[in-house]
């Protein structure tokens, strides 16, 4: 990969995007990770405003330390960059507390971590309005394209993706030669949303470069049948993935009403 060009390139693009659509600059949820940290620094190279948000919700002490080192040194480099602490964690407690009881809890885990990332959504598109401010996605190919590793109407609720048409170790070189802190390159990948340090790899069963050699195969009309052992492990971890979450890769289905009905 060029990386350089590529950087070029997207930052060219955003800057466009938003010059064409008149608006004034980015809005940014900083999490930690390597996404969200080269999405951010590519839009603070476009040099129109950047507002990067925090919105811890009982998140770990590591994530939000990450997240504070890398916001610090973006404002160091780019004049451009504001930063917006939100502490949703109140919020989400009493969303919760409105909530009717289960019986069960671990019943409403996945819900109640959906919950959190349509939460930040939500807040991101508020200071997106009050500012005139694209909400800019954080997500990469593989999440987004892949196995649909991400919240719909939450972290997929964006008006752009930046670095969607990367895979995740893209994304890693493209962090590398932009500065991003080692400890963010580093970190295990992990979604955030469970208020522990389960990674992504943990929930998927996959590292990412595995799972980005399985959607290569797949593109190339492999089957199952064509491997063994963790090769095969990890297609048909990728496949079921990519099968249960095409609902979040698809336009949205409309009911066609006949013209003989209307």
């Amino acid at each position: 990969m060029q990386t350089e060009k590529v950087i070029e390139h997207i930052v060219n693009w955003l800057k466009d995007y938003a010059t064409n659509a008149k608006m004034n600059g980015f809005v940014v949820g900083v999490s930690g990770g390597i996404d969200s940290a080269v999405t951010s620094t590519l839009c603070a190279r476009t040099g129109l405003d950047l507002l990067v948000l925090e919105m811890p919700i009982h998140q770990g002490k590591n994530q939000v330390t990450r997240a504070d080192r890398h916001i610090d040194w973006l404002m160091e480099n780019f004049p451009n960059v504001n930063r917006q602490p939100v502490n949703l964690s109140p919020v989400f407690d009493n969303l919760v507390a409105a909530l009717p009881d289960v019986e069960n809890e671990e019943e409403r885990f996945m819900s109640l971590a959906n919950t959190r990332a349509r939460l930040r959504m939500t807040t991101l598109y508020y200071f997106a309005a009050l500012k005139k401010y694209l909400v800019a996605g954080t997500g990469n190919k593989v999440e987004d394209f892949g196995v649909g590793f991400y919240t719909k109407y939450g972290d997929g609720g964006v008006d752009l993706s930046p670095i969607a048409d990367l895979v995740k170790t893209e994304v890693w070189e493209v962090g590398r030669v932009l500065g991003v802190n080692q400890e963010i390159i580093d970190a295990a990948p992990t979604d955030g949303l469970w208020g522990d340090n389960r990674t992504d790899e943990d929930q998927i069963g996959a590292s990412y470069p595995e799972l980005e050699w399985a959607m290569k195969m797949d593109e190339e009309g492999k089957t199952e049948d064509d491997f063994s052992d963790r090769q095969k492990e990890v297609f048909i971890i990728y496949k079921r993935f990519n099968s249960s979450n095409k609902h979040k890769m698809i336009p949205i289905p409309v009911c066609e009403i006949p013209e003989g009905l209307k």
